[in-house]
């Protein structure tokens, strides 16, 4: 034990007025009896570290607590609050095992891969919970809000163990699947342009929220489903619904936009302008031959079409290899069931972005950098906890969670 953990757990041995009565209320109701004072070892920033706390017993639920581990934010843990959170913090950031070399090496705390694992996932869990039933609007800084936001939609998928998958249709030859898809809502504002005009991400504006969870729902329902409750939190977080003009950017996914339409039908929708050119290439690619100068030149007088706003004439251009290529009849009915979302040349005029970089560089650093690396492989508990807590603290709400959640006496390590 380090002589400064040696003081701490000292004074606070010292100090028995944690038997502050014979017996105390317990969770189910009644109320727990005092047996006796026993110690434990706590894992803290200052080092190992021995408590002896007071014991009490409740004789209805045969549930036993120390009041003392409560008031310090250590009940049902081996680990101080201090120890807690740093956990929390590599095991969202990097592996499990990366996180335990790192607590080791920066912090001296000596711990393992598995604590680390138990210890993030149990407070990620927290943070999901405390996620679905808050949507405050976030503290709003001294300067003024933006006049336009934009919130995007997109899903990417994870690796999952075996009993994530049972029944579930995939894209291997067998029709099985080997991951699950984490749908992610981001807001955030663009109010600067580049050299070329096309707006620029503001610094720090970006929030993400995002699950394995479902976005499916029929008309009859009379609840929204579970993502779609996800997106009208982090909408009224952000103050989505107040700022002058709404952007819903998206791909070509029916859930988003059937999203979008029903929960902001004022918002300006905008499908991704790179998405839509992808499509164009394809055709071009199935209509004059892969890596050919016909194909590229296609598309080429295609996407400029796109880019100009004219819409029919890309629509025209497409339609007459439609009754030949399948992939070009489909294109054509991308392109009109997507008109009013591909008024590029106007969105360009009014200061828009066009593009779900922001939403797809999240899928990358709030999904993929931390849960698709090579061998890893979630359960869907484990998965949706550790996007939680990665995504509270890209988002910037991290320390408001500790301030709301952390114990009144709880010790610094």
């Amino acid at each position: 034990m380090s002589i400064a953990a040696k003081a701490v757990a000292q004074r606070l041995n010292a100090d028995t007025s944690d038997r502050s009565a014979t017996t105390l209320p317990c969770v189910c109701g009644k109320f727990a009896r005092y047996v006796d004072r026993r110690s434990k070892s706590f894992t803290t920033a200052l080092g190992e570290m021995t408590l002896v706390r007071a014991y009490y017993v409740c004789d209805m639920c045969n549930s036993g607590f120390c009041p003392r581990d409560r008031s310090l934010g250590m009940e049902a843990s081996s680990l101080s609050p201090a120890v807690t959170r740093m956990s929390g913090l590599v095991g969202a950031m990097v592996s499990f095992e990366e996180g335990c070399e790192l607590l080791t090496e920066l912090a001296g705390v000596k711990t393992n891969a598995k604590q680390v694992e138990r210890t993030a996932e149990a407070l990620g869990a927290k943070i999901a919970e405390d996620e679905s039933t808050r949507s405050q609007p976030d503290p709003v800084g001294e300067g003024p809000r933006a006049k336009t936001l934009y919130l995007g939609m997109d899903g990417t998928g994870i690796p999952m163990r075996d009993e994530a998958l049972l029944d579930r249709p995939g894209k291997q030859p067998d029709g099985s699947a080997k991951t699950r898809e984490v749908k992610l809502c981001t807001v955030w504002s663009a109010e600067k342009t580049d050299k070329d005009g096309v707006p620029v991400r503001d610094k720090g504006s970006v929030s993400y929220t995002a699950a394995i969870e479902s976005a499916a729902s029929n008309d009859t329902d009379k609840e929204l489903s579970d993502f779609a409750k996800r997106v009208d939190r982090e909408a009224k977080r952000r103050g989505f619904d107040g700022a002058s003009r709404q952007v819903v950017l998206g791909d070509g996914a029916a859930w988003i936009w059937n999203i979008a339409s029903e929960q902001f039908p004022d918002a300006i929708q905008i499908i991704d302008r790179f998405h839509v050119k992808q499509h164009l290439s394809d055709v071009a690619k199935a209509v004059y031959g892969a890596n050919t100068d016909l194909a590229a030149g296609w598309a080429r007088l295609c996407h400029d079409a796109l880019d100009r706003g004219e819409i029919d004439t890309v629509i025209a251009s497409v339609d007459v290899h439609a009754e030949r290529h399948d992939i070009a009849k489909k294109c054509v009915g991308y392109l009109e069931n997507n008109r009013h979302r591909m008024r590029y040349a106007e969105f360009k005029a009014q200061g828009l972005c066009t593009s779900t970089g922001v939403v797809e560089a999240g899928c990358k650093v709030a999904i993929g950098t931390r849960c698709k690396r090579a061998g890893m492989h979630w359960t869907l508990r484990g998965a949706n906890a550790i996007i939680a807590l990665r995504c509270c603290k890209l988002s910037g709400r991290l320390e408001d969670y500790w301030e709301r959640h952390a114990p009144s006496n709880s010790v610094a390590s």
